[in-house]
């Protein structure tokens, strides 16, 4: 009765009802993390450029990622190290060398200077989400709150960047074969295949702006704690969720907390926790560019507190 989340929601569920160890997951605007949080379980969106997405469905060539998702930080840390490598096929892919995740979970929050986002984060939340930035923010030590400047800004910019270059990349076959595409998604490749050019450079402008105003929070703090969404899952069917006393449309406002962060293409672990209902909700790990050790580390941490716990045996969420 309820939804897994988009867009690799089948993935999410299959690790979820234990049909699979691991799963892999594309994320343009939070399509790991959102999957994850709704449906119980781990999920790695590494730093943008770290894997390769030669050989997956491409939409937004400069928001896309690849990252697994899995049962426990181990198996999530395990595939990680597996999948890294260059590939020339991936001109996005940035020339860095492979980092080893595995040997270092052990080490845990030991050093690990972490605190939690407010402002736009706490914003655009419900109570349960609230509640479970508190218990891991109590888990790893988190004291102060913090900003993170123009979030809802860059998930402005990120909008029109995703609607762009994703129409666009669809264009000759909507031109071809529009009827074959869902309905929703297909007027909005359309509406996107639409839009100026000027308002794209102007997105891609305020994206190495708003960059430069965050990456130094990283100067003072290795982990930033915030919500994967707004809320638990949504009844299969639910137009809209209730949250700071609005009521937003469903499908477009699940990622409203996920999209300033791949925009800005750091690494994050989400990691799950138990809400008063019953319903699991996500937390993200955030971590500066190309430190997937770091978030990793946060979530054998919390796991090894029993405050993330994924369940060995599936479990029916209604």
């Amino acid at each position: 009765t309820r939804v897994a989340g988009g867009s690799s929601g089948g993935s999410a569920a299959a690790v979820a009802a234990g049909l699979v160890h691991f799963t892999l997951g594309s994320d343009t605007n939070g399509s790991i993390r959102v999957p994850a949080s709704l449906s119980g379980i781990l999920g790695l969106k590494p730093t943008f450029g770290r894997i390769s997405r030669s050989g997956s469905q491409p939409f937004v060539a400069s928001l896309d990622h690849l990252g697994p998702m899995a049962r426990c930080s181990e198996d999530l840390s395990q595939v990680y190290d597996a999948i890294q490598g260059t590939d020339p096929q991936d001109h996005f892919q940035a020339d860095k060398p492979n980092t080893e995740t595995f040997s270092q979970l052990k080490r845990g929050q030991q050093g690990l200077r972490t605190a939690v986002l407010g402002g736009y984060f706490s914003t655009w939340c419900d109570g349960h989400a609230k509640d479970a930035v508190r218990q891991i923010a109590q888990a790893l030590e988190a004291q102060e709150e913090i900003d993170m400047p123009q979030a809802e800004l860059a998930r402005s910019a990120a909008f029109i960047i995703s609607a762009s270059e994703g129409g666009n990349q669809y264009l000759p076959k909507l031109r071809s074969i529009a009827q074959q595409f869902e309905p929703l998604s297909r007027e909005r490749l359309l509406a996107g295949a639409m839009i100026p050019a000027a308002w794209y450079v102007q997105a891609q402008r305020f994206r190495h702006q708003f960059q430069q105003q965050v990456l130094p929070l990283f100067d003072h703090w290795d982990i930033l704690i915030a919500p994967a969404t707004p809320c638990p899952a949504t009844l299969i069917g639910q137009e809209t969720i209730h949250i700071n006393g609005q009521d937003l449309p469903t499908r477009a406002s699940m990622g409203m907390l996920t999209q300033p962060v791949s925009f800005l293409g750091l690494p994050v672990v989400t990691v799950p926790v138990t809400t008063a209902t019953g319903l699991p909700i996500g937390l993200q790990l955030i971590a500066p560019p190309w430190r997937e050790d770091l978030c990793l580390r946060a979530a054998w941490a919390l796991e090894q507190q029993g405050i993330v716990n994924v369940s060995s045996s599936p479990v029916m969420y209604t």
